[in-house]
C-alpha cells in the first residue's frame, strides 16, 4: 500500500503519534481527578501544568523563530478556543458520560481540523480523504445515537464533548500559522493565557477548591497531556501540514477509550464498537493517502528551524552550520518533482 509515509512525513508522524498517545491517556485521567471538582477549576489546573512544559521547552533564538507582536491576535484566540472552550467542554462532558464514548468522540477533532485546513489553507482534500471524513462523521453519529439511548445526562455529555472538539478543531487550525515559531514559546503563551482566565472564572463562579492529591495530578496530565502533547503536535503540523497532522492524532481517542476500560469503564456497547470501528477505518483511510506531482515554488522569504539537507534549502552560509538553525532566509522560483505534503513550502493550489 501507497501511504502518506515519505520524507518529512515520517518525523511528523511519528510526531503526531506521540502527541496522540499523550493526549488520549490524559482523558480518562481527567475524568478521574476531575470529579467533584467545577470544569474551570480543571481546565485551570491543566493548562497551569502545560504553561510550566512550554517555558521550560523554549530554544535559543539561533534555533526557533520567536513568537512576535503579529502573532498575538492568534495566540489570544487559540488560548480562547484552546485552552478556555474546549478543556472546560470536555471537563464538564466526562462528568456527564462514560469515559471510553467520550475519548472516541474526540475523534472528530481531526474532522473539523481537516476541513478548516482545506478551507482556509488550500490543503489538498482528494476524494480518498473526503472518504475519510465521512467515515469519521458516520462514526460520531452512531456515538450520539448510543448516548441519545442511555438518557438525556449522557447525551449532554457526550454533545459536550463534541463541543470541545470543534473548539480544538478551530485551534488546531489557527496554530497551523504559528507551526514556525518555538513550540515552546507557542505552548507557554496559549496556557499562560487561558489558566489565567479559567481560574478567574472558577473564583468568580465559586467552584470548590480541589485537593492537593487531586490539584497534583490534574497539574501532572496537564504538563503531559497537554503541553507535551501540544508541543509535539505543533512540531508535526510543521512537517506535513494541518490536516495530516489532525488525522494521525485521531488515534488519541482509541488510546484513550482503551485505557479508560483498563482502569473500570464498562459502557462498552455494540452501537460504541461500530462507531469506533468507522472511526478507525476513517483514520486509516486518510493516512494511505500518497501525493507527489510537479509543482512550482515561487519566491518567498520567511523565518524557521530548517537544515540545509531537505531539497529547499540552498542558501549559502559561512561556515555552514550543522543540523536545525533559525534565520530569515529567501527561496528562489523553483519546480519539480517529488512526493510531498502540505507544509510550509508546499501550500499551491491543486
Amino acid at each position: 500500500m501507497k501511504a502518506l509515509w515519505h520524507g518529512p512525513a515520517i518525523r511528523g508522524g511519528l510526531l503526531a503519534l506521540l502527541a496522540a498517545a499523550l493526549f488520549g491517556v490524559s482523558t480518562p485521567m481527567v475524568q478521574r481527578f476531575g470529579a467533584g471538582l467545577g470544569a474551570f477549576s480543571t481546565a485551570a489546573l491543566l493548562y497551569a501544568g502545560a504553561a510550566v512544559v512550554g517555558a521550560f521547552s523554549r530554544r535559543r533564538i539561533e534555533r526557533e523563530a520567536r513568537v512576535v507582536r503579529a502573532d498575538l491576535s492568534r495566540v489570544l484566540a487559540m488560548a480562547a478556543f484552546g485552552a478556555v472552550i474546549g478543556p472546560v467542554a470536555l471537563a464538564w462532558g466526562l462528568q456527564h458520560t462514560s469515559g471510553t464514548s467520550a475519548s472516541l468522540m474526540l475523534t472528530l477533532e481531526a474532522l473539523f481540523t481537516a476541513v478548516l485546513a482545506w478551507h482556509l489553507y488550500r490543503e489538498t482534500m482528494c476524494g480518498r480523504v473526503w472518504t475519510a471524513m465521512a467515515l469519521l462523521l458516520a462514526g460520531g453519529m452512531v456515538l450520539v445515537l448510543d448516548q441519545g439511548r442511555a438518557g438525556g445526562a449522557q447525551l449532554w455529555g457526550l454533545l459536550a464533548v463534541l463541543l470541545a472538539t470543534a473548539a480544538w478543531g478551530v485551534d488546531n487550525t489557527l496554530s497551523r500559522a504559528l507551526a514556525e515559531r518555538d513550540p515552546g514559546q507557542v505552548v507557554m503563551a496559549k496556557a499562560v493565557l487561558g489558566a489565567t482566565a479559567t481560574t478567574m472564572i472558577a473564583l468568580g463562579l465559586g467552584e470548590p477548591l480541589p485537593s492537593m492529591a487531586a490539584a497534583l495530578a490534574l497539574f501532572a496530565i496537564g504538563a503531559s497531556g497537554y503541553g507535551l502533547s501540544l508541543r509535539f503536535y505543533l512540531l508535526a503540523q510543521r512537517a506535513f501540514g494541518a490536516a495530516r497532522t489532525g488525522s494521525v492524532f485521531a488515534f488519541a481517542p482509541f488510546i484513550g477509550a482503551v485505557f479508560a476500560v483498563a482502569l473500570g469503564d464498562r459502557a462498552a456497547s455494540g452501537m460504541m464498537a461500530l462507531g469506533s470501528a468507522l472511526m478507525l477505518a476513517g483514520v486509516l483511510l486518510h493516512l494511505a493517502e500518497f501525493h507527489g506531482h510537479e509543482h512550482a515554488h515561487e519566491a518567498l522569504e520567511h523565518e524557521h528551524a530548517h537544515r540545509h539537507d531537505d531539497g529547499h534549502h540552498d542558501h549559502v552560509h559561512d561556515p555552514m552550520p550543522v543540523g536545525e538553525h533559525s534565520h530569515r532566509h529567501q527561496h528562489q522560483p523553483l519546480r519539480h518533482v517529488h512526493a510531498h505534503v502540505p507544509d510550509a513550502h508546499h501550500v499551491h493550489h491543486h
